[in-house]
């Protein structure tokens, strides 16, 4: 089969044939319909060698969408032909966190060597997944997968963030969304369909500025020095309760913090490598910094459910297989306004 492997540290993915994995005993196999491609991927290309953490070669990809293939031996739930959404923080699944869904949080994990798919196990972009047992499958139902595969990741983290704020996000209430890209412009979309919040997108981008306003956003501010004033004056002086930094450089968790309103809560979900000092007078009082990860198996349930009652939709770009080194180095430069989508 045909898959997009990173080879070696510092060059480009290369699309190279392997074998077809057999599934184990409870492993699923998966004839891949759709793959989304994220940053996370452009951050594991750019490690330099003496810190990359996997093994190469490393088929990329850990959002996906696939149909049942193939089933190792022992009873299965699911059923050769079904299609399914992979939910990709996978987790040793016995311990505190793994029993309520979290395994995004699992305790184990790291120990054990157990890695999502695309970020240390094989990934989604090729003709076959293999997937390492059927609880981290979720049906997809009558949603078109290439339209859901980002929501596996693009959906589902942007959805945990928020929901965890929930309660701050109330009527006269701001949330601010720093970069509007592949998570932020779903971002937008979540926050106007959970909450009455008003909602300001931030980006260095004008073309991304303007697919927020397209899905909703209320205000739209150009992300440079002046961006936080902007905020505060469309929030009477005192700021946003929630803001969400989906960049998380230095510059934007520098924007992050002075848009913040005292017992504001912040969420740096974007992995630029910025920090956000915490102490007493760095910031409003009372303010809750937290870095999300992922999400739940639970809430890729109910992300999938928003986008079936057409809550949530993402913007999206699809591409062949054999396209997909291209893809990347446009990505890479910020040319896919939302989401690109590779398909077998």
């Amino acid at each position: 089969m045909k898959a997009v492997q990173y080879r070696r540290v510092g060059a480009p993915p290369e699309v190279v044939e392997v074998e077809v994995p057999e599934p184990s005993p409870g492993q699923v196999l998966l004839k891949v319909d759709a793959a989304g491609m994220c940053h996370s991927d452009i951050a594991v290309m750019s490690w330099p060698e003496e810190e990359f953490p996997y093994s190469l070669p490393l088929t990329l990809g850990h959002e996906g969408i696939g149909t049942v293939s193939a089933l190792g031996p022992g009873d299965h739930s699911c059923s050769e032909g079904d299609r399914m959404a992979v939910y990709g923080p996978w987790g040793c699944g016995l311990c505190h966190m793994c029993a309520q869904g979290k395994e995004n949080y699992c305790d184990h994990a790291a120990r054990l060597g157990i890695r999502p798919p695309g970020l240390g196990a094989p990934g989604a972009m090729a003709e076959y997944l293999l997937v390492d047992d059927e609880r981290h499958l979720v049906p997809l139902g009558d949603l078109d997968p290439v339209e859901a595969a980002p929501l596996t990741d693009a959906g589902l983290t942007p959805y945990h963030a928020i929901k965890k704020s929930l309660p701050k996000l109330v009527g006269g209430s701001t949330a601010v969304v720093i970069g509007t890209g592949g998570l932020g412009h779903v971002a937008v979309q979540l926050l106007r369909a959970l909450s009455p919040a008003k909602v300001i997108a931030v980006d260095v981008s004008e073309q991304k500025l303007e697919l927020a306003h397209r899905v909703g956003a209320h205000h739209a501010v150009l992300s440079d020095e002046s961006a936080p004033g902007k905020v505060r004056d469309l929030t009477a002086g005192f700021g946003a309760e929630v803001v969400f930094d989906f960049v998380g450089n230095s510059a934007t968790t520098a924007i992050a913090a002075k848009c913040t309103r005292t017992e504001g809560d912040l969420a740096v979900v974007g992995i630029g490598g910025g920090t956000v000092p915490v102490g007493f007078g760095s910031m409003p009082f009372e303010v809750s910094v937290s870095a999300p990860y992922w999400g739940s198996r639970s809430e890729l349930i109910e992300v999938l459910e928003l986008a079936r009652a057409g809550s949530v939709r993402v913007h999206v770009d699809s591409f062949g297989l054999d396209e997909t080194p291209e893809v990347y180095e446009r990505f890479h430069r910020g040319e896919i306004p939302g989401r690109a989508v590779i398909v077998p």
